[in-house]
């Protein structure tokens, strides 16, 4: 595997010890070393968004995590670009059949454009675009 994708499952996995798939979100961190990560700054969105409800110490850590995720050599964080949300608004609305968030749909253009076919998610989405979720 030469790259793979960060969905925003995994992050909130590694970063929240009490979460069900934690553990395997940090044995999977552990074994991609040489592995070029990719995310995308609408995952980050969902991220923050997760924890803007949550207790003051939930938010400024989530918050910690993302400013030292986008200064990391480790992660290439895809900007949101117009281009980007306008093909992913027009795969949004050709998959009315699916739940597929907007998100969801960003991703995956990314991943189809940069030749990835595994993601670091638990999304069953992931698999109905026909790629490997890594924490199932």
């Amino acid at each position: 595997m030469r790259a793979v994708f960060a969905d925003t499952s995994y992050w909130l996995a590694l970063l929240n010890a009490h979460d069900a798939l934690h553990r395997r979100a940090v044995a999977i961190a552990a074994q991609l070393s040489g592995v070029k990560m990719l995310t995308s700054e609408m995952v980050f969105v969902e991220l923050l968004n997760s924890s803007s409800s949550g207790n003051p110490r939930e938010r400024f850590s989530v918050v910690s995590a993302v400013q030292s995720f986008r200064g990391s050599d480790f992660v290439i964080v895809v900007p949101q670009t117009p281009d980007q949300f306008a093909f992913a608004f027009e795969r949004y609305k050709q998959s009315a059949d699916k739940n597929w968030s907007l998100t969801d749909c960003a991703s995956f253009q990314i991943m189809e454009t940069e030749r990835i076919t595994a993601a670091l998610t638990h999304d069953h989405h992931f698999i109905q675009a026909g790629f490997d979720a890594l924490l199932r």
